[in-house]
């Protein structure tokens, strides 16, 4: 299994020490037996050095097995915890492109539940490993005792065990359908949690949505745990009173046969009797295990990118004076019988210093190229070129060190950071508190805001001010003023632009406030996937009326 082959290739000989654990928990059981068997079954010459003998092998079996199984536990957690930080990496350093494609709720289901599913696998897997050696030594010993007796035993174990793993398959098919259903029931809260305003309004669409596709899901997830649980109880209760059967059929051997001792059978029935646990404990550790196995599956197949313990943060920036998209096209994946949608060939230049205002519909591919010039997305066709050097894929990273960007669909932070990860500057922070009008609204717990509640023009004035404390070089504001009363879209334009300009920085603004198109060095449109610069008669009649352009 992909869990156990993680296990040895990262945890190999810590791995190994708790085997070895195991081994000893294993050898002393088999001792304290072998003890029952020699010393309490015969006739006492001294009961009291007998017993504290006695005593001293349970607490030192106690301790050891204790010792292996809380190793092993111990192990398994930490290996948890250095999966489910390579999963949260490996998920930062996944192009955009791909986290778009596989959507929130698998990428949350994965971090929850599967990484959940592993955790239990792993607490559960000393158990198995527990079981397994045990039983070898078991047999070893008992094969000592009498081999014919051993043989009929581990032929009606073998039956019992063979009938136990193909009622462990039939849970592990339910538990791969039950995955799937758990992936949909994630989509289903994502739509409760993130659609109870409108679900509040139109009661019709909540019972659609309750009725219709949340409850099927959930039945469906309710068929197949059930079916998952009904064939685990089956094959533990088959395994625990066909182990009872065993004693019987020993018994059977020894006094009706006469194949043994009455002494040898005892044993034999006190072995069985002993190993009965651990080997349904090890039975009963197969689901975790299948759920691990079903986890990783999952998991593997969001194709995330490779685990890495760098993050490049370090990488200095280029000393830019000219950025370009040359011949620069992207393409959406086809969606069933519809193609994607595309942008391009598109040839833009930014300078350093320039504020560039860019507008279009609904569509239109602003967003597309918004996501292409600050590297979110790479080209398919094209390149993008700093000061006329196309990037290579090792610069894109570094690239996009440049970009500070606020778009429309924000996650808002609640830590300022300054440039190299540090505390902002002070000074730059309270100017732009004051010049946003968000000294009453914020409280601060050093670089950390510790309200963040706020309307949305407030969130997008608070993301303003994350933005400028990274003192980045180009900064992307897509549609930014549209959630602003009129009177601070008025700041925004005539006073908050030029400073942001007095800083150095390159701004590309997408908006349709034309009464403002006169504080942008240059105006761009995006058309049905195609860019144009708006120069002369065209850019004075956008800047009259852009709505009446954008609708033509």
């Amino acid at each position: 299994m992909e869990l156990l082959r993680i296990v040895w290739r990262d945890y190999r000989w810590p791995f190994l020490a708790v085997v070895l654990l195991s081994l000893a928990s294993a050898g002393l059981g088999i001792g304290v037996i072998a003890f029952i068997n020699q010393r309490l079954l015969g006739t006492f010459t001294d009961p009291w050095r007998i017993l504290p003998e006695f005593l001293g092998l349970i607490v030192l079996l106690l301790a050891i097995t204790l010792a292996s199984q809380l190793a092993l536990t111990t192990l398994g957690h930490y290996f948890v915890y250095r999966l489910r930080g390579q999963l949260i990496k490996r998920i930062l350093d996944t192009n955009i492109e791909r986290v778009e494609q596989i959507g929130s709720a698998r990428l949350l289901a994965s971090l929850s539940s599967d990484v959940r599913y592993i955790t239990v696998a792993f607490v559960r897997l000393p158990e198995l490993v527990q079981g397994g050696v045990l039983t070898i030594g078991v047999t070893v010993y008992l094969g000592w005792l009498s081999a014919p007796m051993l043989g009929v035993t581990a032929l009606w174990v073998i039956v019992t065990v063979l009938i136990g793993i193909r009622l462990v398959a039939r849970v592990y098919q339910h538990m791969a359908k039950l995955r799937e259903s758990e992936d949909r029931l994630y989509v289903d809260y994502q739509s409760v949690i993130e659609g109870r305003k409108e679900l509040a309004l139109n009661r019709d669409r909540a019972e659609w949505l309750y009725c219709d596709v949340y409850t099927p899901n959930a039945e469906a997830y309710r068929h197949h745990i059930i079916r998952g649980d009904t064939y685990h109880l089956s094959a533990v209760n088959w395994f625990n009173i066909m182990m009872l059967g065993a004693i019987g059929v020993v018994f059977f051997l020894a006094n009706g046969l006469g194949w043994a001792s009455a002494q040898v059978a005892t044993t034999f029935s006190l072995t069985l009797l002993f190993l009965r646990t651990p080997l349904i404990q090890a039975i009963g550790a197969f689901p975790p295990l299948i759920n691990a196995r079903v986890a990783f599956e999952k998991i593997s197949a969001l194709d995330l990118a490779e685990h890495r313990d760098t993050f490049d943060s370090d990488a200095q920036r280029h000393d830019w004076q000219v950025l370009a998209l040359e011949q620069v096209s992207y393409r959406y994946p086809a969606e069933e019988t519809r193609p994607g949608f595309a942008i391009g060939p598109i040839d833009l230049t930014l300078k350093r210093g320039e504020v560039v205002f860019l507008i279009g519909g609904n569509g239109s591919g602003k967003s597309t190229l918004a996501r292409l010039l600050t590297g979110l997305y790479q080209p398919q066709s094209g390149c993008v070129q700093v000061d006329g050097m196309p990037l290579r894929e090792e610069d894109w990273t570094r690239y996009r060190q440049h970009f500070s960007a606020i778009y429309t669909d924000l996650h808002l932070f609640d830590r300022l950071i300054g440039p190299a990860g540090e505390s902002p500057d002070p000074a730059l922070v309270e100017e732009w508190l004051a010049a946003l009008g968000m000294h009453s609204k914020l409280d601060f717990d050093g670089d950390r805001i510790t309200n963040v509640n706020l309307s949305q023009g407030q969130r997008k004035r608070l993301a303003m001010l994350l933005a400028v404390a990274e003192q980045r070089d180009l900064l992307l504001l897509d549609e930014w003023a549209a959630d602003q009363d009129p009177q601070f879209r008025r700041v925004f334009y005539r006073e908050l632009l030029p400073q942001l300009r007095a800083l150095g920085k390159t701004l590309v603004v997408i908006s349709h406030d034309d009464h403002y198109f006169d504080q942008a060095d240059r105006l761009l449109e995006m058309r049905s996937g195609q860019l144009v610069e708006l120069t002369g008669e065209q850019r004075e009649a956008a800047s009259r009326d852009a709505v009446a352009r954008v609708t033509e």
